[in-house]
């Protein structure tokens, strides 16, 4: 399998399908050369990669009301929403731990998306010159706007990759890979509507003018992102695997049940999916 990436899409805790399907992936021994995402999108990529069945589910569900993960304590006393620390260190160092041996000795290609605070471009890491640094690049491509502080990491103050790059095929493409397997995390007729915090960015991110313009204009980003996709799927270069129903779970969420649900249909669209996925992938 030659120049077909594998793209995924961030969400926060709706990555949780990601995982889904990353799953069935990995039951069915599938891998692709290169895999590149973003913000939750490469958090699950990691795991699917350490080849670690199961440890996307459970570090993001039976983890999820342990205050240090999620909680306002953390926004009040550390600025972040999300543990950041407990999510990148304690987690995958102590608690459930990543494989790293396994993640690092994989042959395939893998980029993690973030965005630089200071010129608001799309900045992306490749895991064969950062993989002593992997965690700290993932939790950098996680860190979402006012809920995490920005992560320092090679001179640049990085945020979200999802500001800049929410599904980045176009970097996928530019790269060489002429078909790709995109999984994206909203459901079908899905459109991004203007931010109603976009303003306060403007005090928060008042040192960083460029991520007040990116809030400003990211439904647009993102909509022209999903019509771009939309017509390479026409054309028969793409593959879209997404939530084939609606379910009530956002961004900052901790019911566990609600979680294990949208995992479960991850992994039950990647099912559906598979005979036709496998057809693409030979054509």
């Amino acid at each position: 399998m030659q120049n077909i990436g594998l793209v995924l899409e961030g969400g926060g805790m709706r990555g949780l399908y990601t995982a889904g399907v990353l799953e069935y992936f990995l039951e069915k021994q599938l891998f692709f050369p290169y895999v590149i995402g973003v913000s939750a999108g490469a958090c699950m990529a990691a795991t699917y990669l350490s080849r670690q069945k199961g440890r996307n589910k459970k570090v993001n569900t039976s983890l999820v009301k342990d205050p240090r993960y999620l909680s306002l304590r953390n926004l009040i006393f550390k600025r972040q929403l999300f543990g950041m620390d407990f999510l990148f260190d304690d987690i995958p160092n102590r608690v459930v731990p990543f494989d790293y041996d396994t993640f690092n000795q994989g042959k395939e290609r893998f980029l993690v998306g973030a965005t630089c605070c200071h010129t608001g471009e799309a900045v992306f890491f490749d895991k064969a010159d950062h993989s002593e640094n992997i965690l700290q690049i993932i939790r950098a491509s996680s860190s979402l706007p006012f809920v995490a502080p920005p992560v320092s990491y090679h001179g640049k103050l990085l945020l979200d990759g999802g500001l800049v790059d929410p599904i980045p095929i176009k970097k996928s493409q530019h790269d060489g890979n002429i078909k790709n397997v995109v999984v994206m995390t909203k459901a079908e007729n899905f459109r991004r509507k203007p931010s109603k915090f976009a303003s306060l960015a403007k005090i928060t991110y008042r040192s960083y003018p460029a991520i007040y313009d990116l809030l400003q204009k990211r439904h647009e980003v993102y909509n022209d992102t999903l019509s771009c996709i939309e017509e390479e799927e026409q054309h028969g270069r793409t593959f879209v695997i997404k939530p084939s129903i609606e379910l009530p779970v956002g961004r900052i969420e901790r019911n566990e049940k609600n979680l294990i649900a949208l995992y479960e249909l991850g992994y039950n669209d990647a099912k559906e999916k598979w005979t036709s996925l496998n057809q693409f992938l030979s054509q």
